[in-house]
């Protein structure tokens, strides 16, 4: 796949990168109103994050730029560049829709009596006609995504054996075989071990940095949003509290607003990443340095 935007339409299934923006929007559920006059834009290029509690709207907002909630008031656009020119997301087929933006959401059933490969395979549906079988570029597009999840030793596994972590990464897998220039991601971290967490967040780096794809992804983490995204959008009460980048958004004051609690906020001398530390009714249980051994102890190198 190449970073750089073709100069000619695309082919059959080549990503184009693209803008994903929503203006003024409100959506609900019945009469009632989750989300109040939010608006968020999707670059070529760059991660943004959604984040803040449980019941903020972050969710809803994304599947809302996923055409899977309707739009109350506002509006939802793509596009932007030559080879794509904006358009409302209303006037777009499913087809012409699905081969622009894709969409990883939260929970997906386990097929049953299908390979790794087959439910990779499902991400190439935008792009078949009608009893066609597979193209070769269909199949290439499955094994670059087999191989940037790192589900290529299961593709023959049989994907209702997996466990829900792997599983997790099949699902990922399949919207990435999809090959948009827009992805969103609601909570892929989620019922992932501590590995498989750091190279998801390292993929949707590499989205946005080698491949030049708008990447809206909803994260639960803020220690996850702050590493991997170049925009944050801090709700609360279905509301947008801060927007920028995770250190003018992350603030002790406005994590505090969101999240009614006490947090302190650093900037690690080491690591240069933003530390965000929950002040509980407990003190952290610490140990006694002496028995700290010195291989593991370190709190105090290469600090400025």
């Amino acid at each position: 796949m190449n970073a750089a935007r073709p100069t000619t339409p695309p082919s059959r299934g080549q990503r184009v990168a693209s803008r994903l923006a929503g203006d003024g929007l409100s959506l609900g559920f019945g009469r009632t109103t989750v989300v109040q006059d939010v608006s968020v834009e999707l670059l070529p290029g760059r991660v943004t994050a959604l984040v803040g509690p449980n019941g903020s709207g972050k969710s809803t907002l994304l599947r809302s730029l996923a055409r899977l909630h309707p739009v109350s008031d506002g509006h939802v656009v793509l596009g932007g560049a030559a080879e794509l020119p904006e358009r409302a997301v209303a006037a777009l087929s499913a087809r012409e829709f699905a081969q622009q933006v894709t969409l990883f959401a939260q929970s997906r059933t386990a097929p049953q009596g299908l390979s790794v490969r087959e439910v990779v395979s499902f991400g190439r549906h935008p792009y078949r006609r009608r009893f066609a079988g597979a193209s070769r570029e269909d199949q290439d597009a499955v094994e670059r995504a087999l191989d940037a999840t790192g589900v290529r030793s299961m593709a023959d596994r049989a994907a209702g054996e997996l466990s829900g972590g792997e599983l997790q990464r099949v699902w990922l897998a399949a919207c990435l075989a999809q090959e948009t220039g827009v992805v969103l991601l609601d909570e892929p971290t989620n019922h992932l071990d501590l590995r498989y967490q750091v190279e998801t967040l390292d993929l949707i780096r590499d989205l946005a940095d080698v491949h030049g794809v708008a990447v809206g992804v909803v994260l639960h983490d803020l220690d996850h949003a702050a590493r991997v995204a170049d925009d944050l959008l801090l709700m609360a009460a279905g509301r947008v509290l801060a927007v920028g980048s995770a250190l003018d958004v992350l603030t002790a004051e406005n994590i505090g607003l969101a999240y009614q609690l006490s947090v302190e906020v650093s900037v690690d001398p080491r690591t240069r990443r933003l530390r965000i530390d929950p002040v509980g009714r407990h003190a952290p249980r610490l140990h006694d340095a002496a028995s700290v051994p010195p291989s593991t102890d370190r709190s105090r190198e290469d600090t400025p």
